[in-house]
C-alpha cells in the first residue's frame, strides 16, 4: 500500500489536523486498511493529507489472535472531535467490523481509532482525545513517528520521545 498524497481540503470553514490510527487482522488487511483511508478522503469535510505504509505487529491485549497491520494517518477536518469519531465508526461498520461480543483486544476486521484532534485535550462519554492508550502502544507511536517525530501528544510529550521510552 503506498502512501497517500497531501491534498488539503478546498477552501471554506475553518479546519483541524487530527491523527488516526489504522488496524486489522482479518481478512485482507492491506486491502481494508486502504479501503478505509479511501472512504475517510471521500468525505467531503475530511480529507487524508498522507498515511503511512502499514507494519505488521503483534496482538496486545488479547494475544490468542493473527497478527495486526497497523498504520497512522493525518486528516485535515471541518468535523467536530465526536463528528469524526462517528465518521470512524461508521467506516468500521461498512468495512465489517462488529463490535459485539468477542473479547476486547480481540480479532477485528478494522479498527480505526481518533488519536490526536489538533492539541485539544477531551474527556467525554465514549470519547477521550488524546487516545488514553496512545503513549503506552509500540504500535500506534512508530507510525506516528513515521508521519511527525515532532508531533506533541499533549500533556505526555513528543511521539518521538514516547516512543524511544517504550524501546
Amino acid at each position: 500500500m503506498t502512501p497517500m498524497v497531501e491534498r488539503p481540503l478546498k477552501p471554506g470553514k475553518e479546519s483541524t489536523i487530527a491523527y488516526i490510527g489504522l488496524g486489522a487482522n482479518l481478512g485482507e488487511r492491506e486491502r481494508t486498511i486502504a479501503a478505509a483511508l479511501h472512504a475517510l478522503d471521500a468525505d467531503d469535510r475530511t480529507s487524508v493529507l498522507r498515511s503511512t505504509a502499514p507494519i505488521e505487529t503483534d496482538p496486545v491485549g488479547y494475544e490468542d489472535q493473527p497478527r495486526f497491520l497497523n498504520a497512522a494517518a493525518r486528516l485535515e477536518t471541518r468535523r467536530s472531535p465526536r463528528e469524526l469519531l462517528e465518521l470512524l465508526l461508521a467506516t468500521e461498520r461498512e468495512l465489517g467490523r462488529v463490535r459485539d461480543g468477542g473479547p476486547r483486544y480481540g480479532p477485528r476486521t478494522i479498527d480505526l481509532d481518533l488519536l490526536l484532534f489538533g492539541g485539544e485535550t477531551l474527556d467525554e462519554p465514549g470519547l477521550r482525545i488524546p487516545h488514553p492508550r496512545l503513549h503506552e502502544r509500540t504500535f500506534v507511536l512508530e507510525p506516528l513517528v513515521q508521519l511527525d517525530p515532532g508531533l506533541i501528544v499533549p500533556g505526555k510529550g513528543s511521539v518521538a520521545a514516547l516512543l524511544a521510552e517504550l524501546e
